[in-house]
């Protein structure tokens, strides 16, 4: 009974620990990445659809993105998009690729973007501790209706709390390592 409950919390703080990776990967540290450009979809043909499959996304240096579409009326399409989303990059057309320098962050917007990484670490914290919460109530429950001795239901809490205390520090690392890249260029 408690090892389902505890594998159940296992497996949920996991999940939050990837959404919170996802978070931190889609705030930008100056540096090419592909992933910087996930949430833009482009219009193909009637369908709003994925950059990255429309598009071959590749890094050329540090602070430069190449888009090479498979299709010649896409690239249109493609700057248009870049163009709209609220990512403030300026993409420039040589034929059929696109480029996306990357402008050098302001120290000014390194801070304010150290301040959007500690919100969302915070927001993996709370998570991590409400799924702590639904766990427990868990262990309450089965101990009001006698499935498990008082003993089992302190040794669960205590499992619980111990895989709180591990998944916490893991976002800790991972703000730490996030906030040390933002301010490293």
């Amino acid at each position: 009974m408690i090892n389902d409950i505890q594998k159940d919390a296992t497996t949920r703080m996991g999940k939050s620990i990837e959404s919170l990776k996802h978070e931190f990967s889609k705030i930008r540290t100056g540096r090419a990445h592909p992933s910087l450009l996930d949430q833009i979809s482009v219009s193909y043909y009637g369908t709003e659809t994925a950059l990255s499959q429309v598009a071959n996304i590749a890094v050329e240096d540090a602070r430069t993105l190449s888009i090479t579409p498979w299709e010649k009326p896409m690239v249109q399409a493609i700057e248009k998009a870049i163009l709209k989303s609220d990512l403030g990059l300026n993409p420039a057309v040589n034929g059929m690729v696109i480029r996306i320098p990357l402008p050098p962050l302001t120290e000014e917007r390194r801070r304010s973007l150290v301040k959007v990484v500690k919100n969302e670490a915070e927001n993996g914290r709370v998570a991590v501790r409400n799924i702590r919460r639904d766990a427990n109530s868990e262990i309450k429950d089965a101990l009001k209706e006698k499935l498990i001795s008082e003993d089992e239901a302190r040794a669960g809490e205590e499992k619980i709390q111990k895989l709180t205390d591990q998944y916490v520090k893991e976002i800790e690392k991972l703000l730490e390592a996030k906030e040390a890249d933002l301010l490293s260029m």
